[in-house]
């Protein structure tokens, strides 16, 4: 028997992509978005690329009606609902808090009086803060933070207690969370609120801490989304990328294909029940670098990256995925190569709509001083 699964903002990016996995595979989906305009535009209306088969109920996370409405029938829930943006949520603090956390406490009553068979949620990488290094005597560094003074002085390097510089490693699920904004709080209180009351309510729920993801159907007029978006969105308008500190500072980008393959392995297995999992490439890449290639993919090669040696409240200097743990008991191996994966966005965007609004973001937090 199909079973029908309900996403929780599934007219979004990563929702709609996961859609289309479920429904290759056999499942009947159902969407909750409310179809936010940072996301979706003024209009907002059902995107064009949602596919025909996705039953759209348009409604607010926060809507306890709506929610028990697109709940009504189904046999599983992915959780993919958010506000997303570690600067804009340093100072929209309760509509970041209303969304991620209220939201997520609003699913959850109602999955109490209606339970599922299986929910995952979509975490976030950013609950790491730094990810995980290790000094040159060997000694492996769980808790780092560079200070203001020291991000003001333009020394971007994380070190040690001694000043001894640090090498970053892949950052594994037994990390301890260091949250670092408004955004990463939110999200892991999505995460622990999820795992917390599946256990006590014999839900079986898994968690899925997404690194960069990147892909066609991004938001690019919203300037707070993934960091390819952004630069394709500067790039499309004739400006050149905008980069934080010295541009080389690691993170892990990953595919949203794969991205939506592994939330469908979380919900089909049964080892996944009241787990966490890194979902990443596996890889790190330098926000310069990564600048670059796009430029390259795009044929705007003479266009410079602009480095600015500036810092943003709240961003960390690296941090990558060990996706070990996904790899063993999910199944889970990435198959889009990042060269494939930016080929393809390329390929996409001259469809897509992209109103330059980096600059002005920008100047919204150097002006609340979360940005010098």
């Amino acid at each position: 028997m199909s079973r029908t699964i309900l996403i929780t903002g599934g007219a979004g990016f990563i929702g709609s992509h996961l859609a289309d996995e479920l429904l290759r595979c056999g499942y009947r989906v159902r969407a909750l978005d409310s179809l936010a305009p940072q996301v979706h535009g003024e209009r907002q209306r059902r995107p064009d690329y949602l596919d025909a088969e996705v039953e759209l109920v348009e409604g607010d996370i926060r809507d306890p009606e709506a929610v028990r409405k697109a709940l009504a029938g189904v046999d599983g829930v992915f959780h993919y609902a958010a506000a997303v943006g570690v600067g804009q949520s340093m100072y929209q603090i309760a509509d970041y808090t209303a969304v991620n956390n209220l939201g997520t406490a609003v699913l959850l009553e109602a999955l109490i009086e209606r339970p599922v068979e299986k929910l995952v949620v979509a975490s976030s990488m950013s609950i790491y803060g730094e990810g995980l290094y290790r000094s040159d005597d060997g000694a492996i560094h769980g808790a780092v933070r560079r200070s203001r003074e020291q991000l003001k002085r333009g020394e971007w390097e994380p070190r040690d207690a001694h000043g001894r510089p640090l090498a970053p490693l892949p950052t594994p699920e037994t990390k301890t969370p260091d949250l670092a904004s408004v955004y990463a709080l939110s999200k892991y209180d999505q995460e622990r609120l999820c795992l917390m009351v599946g256990e006590a309510y014999d839900i079986p729920v898994t968690a899925l801490r997404l690194f960069n993801v990147y892909g066609p159907r991004q938001a690019l007029s919203n300037p707070y989304t993934g960091v390819l978006a952004i630069f394709a969105s500067r790039l499309l308008n004739g400006n050149p990328p905008l980069i934080f500190e010295d541009g080389r500072q690691q993170r892990d980008f990953v595919s949203v294909y794969d991205i939506a393959r592994a939330s469908r392995l979380a919900y089909e297995s049964e080892a996944a029940r009241g787990e966490v999992f890194n979902i990443g490439s596996g890889n790190a890449y330098t926000i310069e670098g990564i600048a670059e290639r796009l430029q390259r993919v795009l044929g705007c090669n003479g266009m410079t990256p602009e480095i600015t040696g500036k810092y943003r409240v709240g961003d960390i200097r690296h941090c990558y995925a060990d996706i070990g743990k996904a790899q063993a008991v999910l199944g889970f191996a990435p198959q889009v190569e990042l060269e494939a994966g930016l080929a393809e966005l390329a390929e996409w965007l001259p469809q897509a709509q992209a109103e330059d609004r980096v600059s002005r973001a920008r100047d919204e937090l150097v002006a609340r001083g979360l940005a010098i």
